[in-house]
């Protein structure tokens, strides 16, 4: 197994590891232009997973806004769990983020997604917040 970098010609496989991870949920801005435009805005900071024949195992997307961190999609493939890998691929995208002067990271955890908050949960230094609430918009 091996963490490299996320490129564009990834896109395909990763969107079926999404597909077929429970509590991953697509959206527009998985589909492809707007994936290598974040992968672009965003250089080096996005993480895949390979196993030993060169397979996406594992996923996580990682941005920034210049003050904090924003991790989405952080996936393991079903048969690699357990292994620490996701934790692995967390603490990669946290040790970049930092190399570029950022030190809090945000992740969001859809509620229907009992194994990815059972997992966030357990993570030293991760806290849930409780004093503010959400807000998303699709558009003008």
């Amino acid at each position: 197994m091996r963490i490299r970098p996320i490129q564009p010609t990834d896109h395909q496989a990763l969107v079926a590891l999404w597909r077929r991870t429970p509590g991953i949920r697509l959206r527009e801005e998985d589909e492809l232009e707007p994936f290598c435009a974040y992968l672009q805005r965003n250089p080096q900071l996005s993480l895949l997973l390979e196993d030993d024949a060169g397979r996406v195992a594992g996923s996580l997307l990682v941005g920034h806004d210049g003050r904090r961190g924003y991790l989405q999609h952080l996936v393991v493939d079903s048969p690699h769990r357990g292994q620490g890998w996701a934790r692995a691929l967390l603490q990669e995208a946290l040790r970049r983020l930092a190399s570029l002067g950022i030190r809090k990271s945000h992740v969001f955890v859809l509620e229907d997604a009992p194994e990815a908050l059972a997992f966030w949960q357990m993570q030293r230094g991760w806290s849930e917040r409780d004093d503010i609430r959400v807000y998303s918009t699709t558009g003008a």
